[in-house]
């Protein structure tokens, strides 16, 4: 601030102030916190912030989706691509609620929103008026933090507010109900001050050298060492700080679903995905090393199976930003709480340099059966119908590791996550921990957005597609540059897989009827195949990724293609099923 000196005394010159409205407020806010894609649906109760954009258009670019959940998706997918905070706009009632999926999506997999939501007028709020509901109490599980304005006044700090919020700590989505009054009242605006700081909030626990000292040495005395790796490595932004801990301790790391990428798959101590269709040998090592390493993950029930007969051998190590997450499903040992960004380093300054070569040489044998039981048949197949694994094994060749995996939920998702290829984190966009069907398509148009010098590749099976397939017309009308593979086994496969081996193949409304795809596509102006033989396979691979635009490609792959390995619900990891 610029001070006038008079002799000894300074004086502050008053801020400067100018009336605006709430609306204005609002999108200034957004700016200043280098938002520029906002993903949306329009309605009466937030009318007045979608008059106010008009006049932004060059600076906030608008994508109008066909559905207010896929809008969540759509920014969730540009937040795992970018890193940075999406952002939703949304109208008061059924376009509040509709969020409401994306919102517990975003919560389960720590991804950054911040969702504004406009609402009836502060006069009729709790009289059942038209288009009103109570999003603070429904949305109040699903979100980080959320509040609602009444007052225009209030709209700069909440903002300010809830961007930090979002990206701190341990991310997650955060949601700003808007009264239309204080969209539209007229207010002395100071500008907007972004916020780094809340009392009583503590985005980052205090490091503790004690711990980081006790979990070296356990290291340091270890045998049978095991890194478990999971997604706070990439919301850390510490992919280098990992590399290096990983490559001096020279200790075996095995990743979950929203880890992957951390460090590059081919990486020569990368062992493979943990969990329930996860890789044979990381699986039945959790229950055979002596210390087990936990970074930015929390002990999901895919990746542990049973509790009471998961590494009871192990002595844990668990380092995470959040203190809720040690403890809460496998007790540590020594918990390392802070962001791995800063705990990381410190421990490997005190770790002795290592090979762990006849401990690697164990995964590398489970690997070896792993292959020759199951991979090369899945990814090489010589005859009989297409699978889904030497599907997603021609795109790993064809993109070098290199684009934007965006998988769906189910089988095929299991498979992309498995056989994925990636050579840098930020690479693979998927739901974990809540597993939305109908995630994939509304996630990749985001992820474009977020990134668009990658290729984007959406992996979707034949039923979440169906569930969101209406933003066909997103893509349609902005010209959206995302490749669809559509892995059809026309069935709800996952489920019946599960029918199939412990329900006596009673299949049970899980078979599927789908349109015509490629048609469906046409009509949205969007170019398409269908595969149904071998020898089409990688030309029609080759057509889709070299289509200037986006391009539909429907492959149809084997009905009753089982995903193994799989650990069976109830079971211990070390039960874990190749057939």
């Amino acid at each position: 601030m610029e001070t006038v000196q008079e002799g000894a005394t300074t004086l502050a010159e008053p801020k400067k102030t100018t009336m605006v409205s709430g609306s204005v407020a609002l999108l200034e806010g957004l700016i200043a916190e280098g938002t520029e894609t906002i993903f949306g649906y329009p309605g009466g109760a937030i009318m007045p912030i979608y008059d106010a954009i008009y006049d932004y258009k060059e600076k906030l670019s608008h994508i109008l989706v066909r559905h207010e959940q896929c809008a969540a998706h759509a920014a969730q997918g540009f937040a795992r691509a970018s890193g940075k905070v999406g952002v939703v706009f949304a109208t008061s009632g059924p376009g509040a609620t509709n969020l409401i999926t994306g919102l517990a999506d975003a919560q389960i997999d720590s991804t950054p929103l911040v969702c504004i939501t406009g609402q009836v007028f502060a006069t009729l709020l709790g009289t059942d008026a038209f288009q009103e509901t109570d999003v603070i109490n429904i949305s109040a599980p699903v979100t980080k933090w959320n509040y609602q304005v009444t007052d225009a006044s209030e709209i700069p700090a909440a903002l300010a507010k809830a961007f930090y919020i979002a990206r701190s700590g341990r991310p997650g989505p955060v949601l700003i109900d808007i009264t239309k009054n204080a969209q539209i009242q007229l207010f002395e605006y100071e500008g907007y001050t972004p916020c780094n700081h809340i009392r009583s909030y503590r985005p980052k626990p205090i490091v503790r050298n004690e711990y980081i000292e006790e979990a070296a040495a356990l290291i340091n005395s270890a045998k049978k060492p095991f890194i478990l790796f999971g997604q706070g490595v990439i919301l850390g932004a510490a992919e280098q700080e990992f590399k290096a801990f990983v490559e001096k301790s020279g200790i075996p790391a095995a990743w979950t679903i929203l880890g992957a990428g951390a460090i590059p798959t081919d990486h020569p101590l990368n062992v493979g995905m943990l969990g329930m269709h996860g890789n044979y040998g990381p699986n039945v090592q959790t229950n055979s090393c002596d210390v087990m390493i936990a970074v930015g993950m929390r002990f999901d029930d895919r990746v542990t199976g049973r509790l009471d007969k998961y590494a009871k051998q192990a002595k844990v190590i668990h380092l995470d930003i959040d203190p809720a997450e040690i403890d809460k499903n496998v007790k540590a040992d020594i918990p390392v709480w802070g962001d791995c960004k800063e705990t990381l380093p410190l421990l490997t300054s005190l770790i002795t340099e290592r090979t762990h070569d006849s401990w690697l040489a164990e995964f590398k044998a489970f690997e070896k059966i792993e292959e020759e039981q199951l991979i090369r048949k899945e990814l090489e197949p010589q005859s009989g119908e297409l699978t889904m694994g030497e599907v997603i094994n021609q795109l790993n060749i064809l993109t070098k590791g290199e684009a934007i995996i965006v998988s769906d939920v189910g089988q095929h998702q299991m498979v992309a996550c498995r056989y994925g290829k990636l050579n840098t984190s930020r690479l693979s966009v998927t739901s974990g921990g809540l597993g939305t069907m109908g995630f994939g398509l509304p996630a990749a148009i985001g992820a474009k957005f977020g990134a668009p010098d990658r290729t984007v590749i959406a992996v979707i099976g034949d039923g979440g597609f169906q569930m969101t397939l209406q933003e066909l017309g997103t893509i349609m009308q902005f010209g959206v540059d995302v490749k669809i593979l559509i892995l059809n086994n026309q069935f709800l496969g996952m489920v019946r897989q599960w029918q199939e081996l412990f329900n006596e193949k009673r299949y049970s409304f899980v078979d599927i009827t789908s349109p015509d795809f490629v048609k469906l596509a046409e009509s949205y102006y969007i170019a398409g195949k269908k595969v149904t033989e071998r020898e089409n396979l990688i030309s029609s691979l080759e057509e889709m990724l070299n289509q200037p635009g986006s391009f539909l490609l429907e492959v149809m792959v084997a009905k009753e293609n089982n995903v193994f390995p799989m650990v069976p619900q109830g079971s211990s990891v070390s039960e874990i099923r190749l057939k």
